[in-house]
């Protein structure tokens, strides 16, 4: 069973999946959907629309620079089979697939180190503009009717017979 890429979003294409336009220069190129195929049709650039992996990688969003990434090449040229490679290379796909989790991992907490920095200014900044709206505790004291009324809920302490567990 062959897997294609789509050459728009970079996605897997499976056998009886998707479209495929030849060109008259006889250049195949195979989409996952149609959603792919328009924006083709559209001369859109993946590399500008947000959802593609070319956008992501570009921007630094997925990782691009992986050693893991090299066991996913497609290889044109058929490789002889040799039971001890094979073996090898089933033992050690579980290794593989372990390291990229983690590198995976740190990328993405590597992404997201500045983000509580960049959260913290949203928040002044939003509160800078919209400090006319927030009342000191004093006026509240004042005038009740400023403050959200509370409601008391009575949570009940036992269970009753029929609320309790079946033990047996």
């Amino acid at each position: 069973m062959r897997l294609e890429k789509c050459w728009f979003c970079s996605s897997t294409v499976y056998p009886g999946h998707g479209i495929q336009f030849v060109r008259n220069d006889a250049k195949i190129f195979r989409f996952c959907r149609s959603k792919c195929h328009k924006n083709f049709k559209m001369k859109r650039n993946p590399r500008k629309v947000k959802w593609t992996k070319a956008y992501r990688r570009l921007h630094g969003k997925d990782m691009t620079q992986d050693s893991t990434f090299e066991f996913e090449r497609k290889r044109n040229r058929p490789e002889r089979y040799d039971r001890n490679l094979a073996e090898d290379v089933l033992k050690a796909i579980p290794k593989i697939d372990k390291i990229r989790v983690r590198r995976e991992e740190k990328h993405h907490k590597n992404r997201m180190k500045g983000n509580k920095a960049k959260l913290l200014k949203e928040a002044a900044r939003e509160l800078e503009q919209g400090i006319n709206l927030v009342k000191p505790p004093s006026v509240l004291q004042k005038d009740p009717s400023l403050t959200l009324p509370q409601i008391k809920v009575l949570v009940p302490q036992q269970q009753t017979e029929e609320n309790r567990p079946m033990e047996e």
